[in-house]
């Protein structure tokens, strides 16, 4: 009797099952947000695992109209630092799951 085909059943069980999990954390990664600040606080801005902004809070004093520049700066270094937390977040989620392995087309 071939061997093979019972350990190929038990090979795609456990395929299946990381695909579940990696499903089940990548929806878990997706719902959280990530809380992010510059500036000192100036500006604060929550981001979700899905790279979705849900929230921008903008310090009055930040509101300068002589210097609108620096208020851009603090938003853009606020999307730019959410942006790299939830990537890397991603990638340490996935990295778990995987055992490191970078298997093409999950990131």
């Amino acid at each position: 009797m071939f061997q093979g085909g019972k350990n190929m059943n038990q090979l795609m069980k456990q395929a299946q099952k990381m695909q579940q999990e990696m499903m089940k954390s990548q929806k878990e990664l997706e719902n959280k947000v990530f809380e992010v600040s510059s500036g000192g606080g100036m500006v604060t801005l929550g981001m979700t695992g899905a790279y979705e902004v849900k929230s921008i809070k903008i310090d009055p004093e930040a509101v300068d109209p002589e210097d609108v520049e620096m208020l851009e700066d603090l938003i853009l270094a606020a999307l730019q630092e959410a942006h790299k937390q939830v990537a890397e977040a991603s990638s340490e989620t996935m990295g778990k799951l995987t055992g490191g392995m970078n298997i093409p087309g999950l990131f």
